[in-house]
């Protein structure tokens, strides 16, 4: 059964990331790195199990666009969007026995280094089946 691993940001995180002016304060080339090589280690124990299905990461919400209906005419609206607090930053989706085997792999992320295990991470069932739940 399929799952969607979704790990969380804000705009904040991907300031400190790219060292953007006025992130306080921004990450070091060193950090980087230790966070780069655990995303890699970690998505490669995936791929070698078999059970990674896909996995992206999002660019930052200031680079997002939002629609919105208003009197029947779609609005588009540029990021960033002040009012929301946490975006989703990237997802894994992954093809594993169990709710459970995919809780265990997304409970993984929440070693990574810097603030992704701060914003927690969400498991999700892919919808058609709910059966095997």
């Amino acid at each position: 059964m399929k799952y969607l691993i979704l790990a969380y940001g804000n705009q904040q995180d991907y300031d400190h990331l790219g060292g953007k002016d006025g992130a306080a304060p921004p990450a070091t080339p060193a950090e980087l790195k230790t966070i780069e090589e655990f995303l890699a280690g970690y998505t490669g124990a995936l791929a070698a199990s078999g059970e990674l299905v896909e996995t992206q990461g999002l660019t930052a919400p200031v680079l997002a666009r939002r629609l919105d209906l208003r009197d029947g005419v779609p609005v588009v609206t540029d990021g960033p969007f002040g009012e929301t607090e946490e975006v989703i930053a990237g997802y894994w989706m992954v093809d594993c026995a169990s709710f459970d085997r995919a809780t265990d792999i997304a409970a993984g992320l929440l070693k990574a280094p810097g603030r992704l295990s701060e914003a927690g991470v969400v498991v999700r069932p892919v919808m058609g089946a709910e059966n095997e739940l």
